[in-house]
């Protein structure tokens, strides 16, 4: 029993201290990438490749779940501003919520589902198979060759998905304002052009950008480092999504609070 208590309260103390060790590991492993990003070559075939396997092959989920976002949005959004009469400043709200928030999280939780939980399982997959080993034996840095692209082209990416994310749950929430719950379209349109402001966007596009850099160091880590045979590679995998999503929520908060204060 005694046993047992002790167990209870020493396992969250041990695995805080685990946390603190990862994140010291994980820092300084992206402190050592950043010089090695400048440094020739820079792998311009490499990234274009993960650019299309990051970007171009999230293209389909990202305009799924843009839709139904969109027509989500549309559905609540009226069931409350239909109370109060204000129906026509639905079309502004929602541009709000889309191109501040809901657009950049929501395009990157799917990005990290879908492209960055693969990219983890491919470099954990050569870890243990020892194919990173023999790219080192071979005087190439492994880290320039598998890990910068990767970043790279996430933080490329999420900005351009994050964009047609907005597009597309704009235009699925017009849509269904309109021709579903019969909101005036003029109205609707004119209190986006009144009200909305390229900076909305701008600060959208700003925390897509973050997201990318952080899901991307955060996979090629967890990837980059697995150690365990095909168990080890499923754990990592497992860790990269679960930690991806809870920085971007985190970082969400954070990055919300910078824009306010400058604003």
């Amino acid at each position: 029993m005694i046993e047992g208590i002790l167990s209870a309260i020493g396992s969250p103390v041990v695995n805080f201290f685990k946390a603190i060790e990862t994140l010291g590991e994980f820092l300084v492993f992206n402190a050592k990438l950043l010089p090695l990003t400048f440094k020739k070559p820079f792998r311009l075939k490499e990234i274009i490749y993960q650019v299309e396997t990051i970007g171009i092959k999230s293209l389909g989920i990202i305009l799924l779940t843009g839709t139904f976002i969109g027509m989500v949005q549309a559905i609540q959004m009226y069931q409350g501003f239909h109370k109060f009469g204000i129906e026509t400043m639905m079309g502004y709200t929602i541009f709000y919520a889309l191109g501040k928030e809901l657009a950049p999280v929501i395009a990157a939780l799917m990005v990290t589902s879908r492209a960055i939980s693969a990219m983890s399982a491919e470099l954990g997959t050569m870890r243990v198979t020892e194919q990173i080993d023999a790219i080192d034996t071979l005087a190439v840095d492994s880290r320039k060759l598998l890990v910068i692209p990767k970043i790279i082209a996430t933080t490329i990416s999420l900005p351009i998905l994050t964009v047609i994310f907005n597009i597309i749950a704009n235009f699925a929430s017009y849509m269904t304002s309109v021709y579903i719950l019969d909101v005036n379209g003029t109205s609707y349109i004119n209190a986006i052009t009144q009200f909305g402001e390229i900076r909305d966007y701008a600060e959208g596009i700003i925390k897509s950008a973050f997201f990318g850099f952080l899901i991307g160091s955060i996979g090629t880590y967890f990837g980059y480092h697995t150690r365990g045979g095909a168990r080890g590679v499923g754990i990592a995998t497992t860790i990269t999504v679960v930690t991806s999503s809870v920085i971007i929520l985190v970082a969400d908060y954070f990055l919300g609070v910078f824009f306010m204060l400058i604003d």
